[in-house]
Parts: C-alpha cells; sequence; structure tokens
C-alpha cells in the first residue's frame, strides 16, 4: 500500500490535494503486490517557510516496475501542490504591463496613470512595455503568447474590436486567446485640426470639405484606431471623403499635424489636449454624447453640425487565455479599488478619462458588442483587410 504524510500547518486545499495523492498511491497496492514490489513507498511533502516550497523526498524506495509510477505520482503531486499555493500567493514577483501602442499615446497615458496605484494593491512592482508596431497586433501578440500565469497583462483598447476586422492574417483571436480582466476608462475622442485650416466649426468642415475638390487627410494613432473608425462614421454621415493616414502612436500624427502635413485628426482627449490648450491645434468637437468636462467650450460633434454622431473610445486590462481565475480575480478586484481612489478619479478627469471599472464578463461583453458596431462602420466604409 501506499501512504502520504502532509506536516500539520499546511492549508487546507493542500491538504486536499494530499489526501487525493493518498488515495491514488493507495489504489496502486494492489498492482505492486502483483509487480512483485519488495517495499512500500512513504512520501514526505515536507513545507518549509511558506506553502510555495515543497519538495518531495522518498523515505522508503520499491524495486521494479512500481518504483517507476510511484516516483511519477510524487513529482505529479509536488506540481500540484506548488501550483495551487503559487496561486494563492499571486503575485510574488514583478508583473510586466504591455502597451501596444508608442509612448505618450493615450493607452501609454492611462497604464502609466493607473499602475502605480495598482502595484501598491498588488505588492508587487509593474513595468510598464511598450510594443508598438502593425496597429496594436504585435504587443497583444505578445501577451498571447506569453505564460499563462498573471505575470503578463496588457492594456489595451477599441483595437480588441476593430483589428480583426482589418487584418487577414492576424495570428490570434482577441475574444479567445485573451482574457477579459476589467474595464478601466473610457475617454472621447476630439476632431483637431492644423490652426491653418480656415475652418472654426464642424459645419465650416463639412462645407470646405464639399466644396474644396483637393484631398484633406487625417491621422490617427494607428490603423483601425478608435479614432480612424470615429472618422469613418464621420465620413459615412457628413458624406465627406477624408483620407486615412495611420501612425504608430498619438505622437507621430499630432506632430504631423502641427506640421501641416495632414489636416486633421480624431484623437482621445488626453493625448491632444496639451496641444489645444496651447493653441497649438484647434478643437472642433468631441465625438461623445455629451460635452467633456476638460474642454467644456467645445461642442459635441453632434450639436456642431452632424445630428446623431457619437463615438467613444475605451481601455481595459487583459491576461493571456487561461490565466489562473485568482490571478484575474486579484488582479480585478485591485484594479477597482484603484478606480475607487478619490486621487486616481481627480488625475483621470484632469486628463480626460471617465473611470468604468467592470467585471470581466462585463468586458467581455463590451468586446464582443463592439465587435459587431465596428464591423458595420467597416463594411460600410469599404475598409480593408491588411
Amino acid at each position: 500500500m501506499g501512504s502520504t504524510i502532509i506536516r500539520q500547518g499546511a492549508q487546507h486545499s493542500i491538504a486536499r490535494l494530499g489526501d487525493a495523492l493518498h488515495g491514488i498511491l493507495c489504489a496502486s497496492g494492489c498492482w505492486a503486490t502483483h509487480a512483485s514490489a519488495l517495499a512500500w513507498v512513504r512520501i514526505d511533502f515536507s513545507i518549509s517557510g511558506t506553502v510555495g516550497h515543497m519538495k518531495p523526498k522518498v523515505l522508503a524506495r520499491t524495486h521494479g516496475p512500481a518504483h517507476a509510477f510511484l516516483l511519477s505520482l510524487a513529482s505529479l503531486g509536488a506540481v500540484l501542490l506548488a501550483a495551487t499555493a503559487a496561486r494563492a500567493d499571486y503575485p510574488t514577483r514583478p508583473i510586466r504591463m504591455i502597451v501596444p501602442t508608442a509612448a505618450g499615446g493615450t493607452v501609454d497615458i492611462i497604464t502609466r496613470t493607473l499602475t502605480p496605484k495598482l502595484s501598491e494593491l498588488l505588492g508587487q512592482p509593474i513595468i510598464v512595455e511598450n510594443r508598438p508596431a502593425a496597429s496594436t497586433s504585435v504587443g497583444e501578440e505578445a501577451v498571447v503568447r506569453s505564460a499563462a500565469d498573471g505575470y503578463t497583462l496588457l492594456m489595451s483598447g477599441l483595437t480588441l474590436a476593430t483589428t480583426p476586422l482589418l487584418r487577414k492574417d492576424l495570428p490570434y483571436n482577441p475574444q479567445t486567446d485573451l482574457a477579459p480582466i476589467a474595464l478601466v476608462a473610457h475617454a472621447a475622442n476630439v476632431l483637431v485640426v492644423n490652426p491653418a485650416l480656415p475652418v472654426n466649426s464642424v459645419r465650416e468642415l463639412i462645407d470646405y470639405a464639399h466644396t474644396h475638390p483637393a484631398p484633406m487627410f487625417y491621422g490617427t494613432p494607428s490603423y483601425g484606431a478608435s479614432g480612424h473608425f470615429a472618422a469613418e462614421m464621420f465620413n459615412q454621415m457628413a458624406g465627406t471623403h477624408f483620407q486615412h493616414v495611420p501612425y504608430k502612436g498619438s505622437a507621430l500624427s499630432l506632430q504631423d499635424l502641427m506640421a501641416g502635413q495632414i489636416q486633421m485628426t480624431f484623437d482621445n482627449i488626453p493625448a491632444a489636449i496639451g496641444f489645444i490648450n496651447g493653441g497649438r491645434l484647434r478643437a472642433l468637437g468631441v465625438t461623445s454624447s455629451k460635452r467633456s468636462p476638460q474642454l467644456p467650450g467645445v461642442p459635441t460633434i453632434a450639436e456642431a453640425g452632424l445630428p446623431g454622431y457619437a463615438m467613444t473610445a475605451w481601455f481595459g486590462l487583459l491576461a493571456p487565455a487561461n490565466t489562473p481565475a485568482e490571478a484575474i480575480g486579484k488582479v480585478q478586484a485591485a484594479t477597482v479599488k484603484s478606480l475607487e481612489r478619490p486621487d486616481l478619479r481627480e488625475r483621470f478627469a484632469q486628463l480626460g478619462f471617465e473611470p468604468a471599472a467592470s467585471t470581466a464578463e462585463e468586458f467581455r461583453q463590451l468586446i464582443a458588442s463592439e465587435a459587431v458596431r465596428m464591423g458595420a462602420i467597416a463594411r460600410a466604409a469599404g475598409m480593408q483587410q491588411q
């Protein structure tokens, strides 16, 4: 027969796993006799320090076929016990947070604003890593390919819903290969133009586009970004034909706009507000259904000349699919608590973000519904997969 001894003081969940292993070993007794085993095996899972450090110790060994079988069970038990303890203790080391856009853009801003509070609550450093390329797919794929252990997270946005519509060779599915953790915030886009363009309102921009045959170009942080879809919906509703120029991040598109290389951009308020307040860009309208507290003097696009128009960006945290529920739950709870803190809410408001903490399931449903809505816009605009 077999026996497993779990030392007193181990967590209840560890003891239950030990009991299960004990049952397996006992069940092996009948065939061990038939295999002419010369002795029984006694496994002692020594627990030193925390419950996460366990090493199987063979106190007596069999000879013959039973030996290899029972040692395999011992190793399996050690792995199971260690895995359970590791999940209970999560996190025990620094966490990597991948941002799939360039530094200085909206996703980067919201990430670096949130992570200090998140790090404080989780008790571990959070290292932000920017991975901009191919819209946001390079950074997102890096997370998909990472170990599903809770130590690699992703901050992303509407591109989770739009990228599959625009990439025919996308090597992953955001809705099945990533595990939503929590929605973090909403942010309106703002339509801004170079001050040299002789328009001061949305209606004047539409009229100018209709009376001037020369092409007009708008930039966005990436192909498939929220600003891209906001602009295409604008084109559809206004009858304009503004042409898209995708960039690798907000910083580059805004620089070209101020240099006169493009005429306008639809970008998140946090990325553009400094240039608006500094007079380097002119804001014509916000894309949300109500005015932004950060730009109270700027009308919504709907009230400024395009009734019924509304488009809002959103951002949230995700992890690789199959990340343990314990890790997902701890990060989600820490995110909600972070977003409840008055100092963080105040900072978000200053930057143009509206906190929007959610459950993992609510975030999953948002991604799915937005994929349907953005798909309709993409088809109407004739947006091609690349």
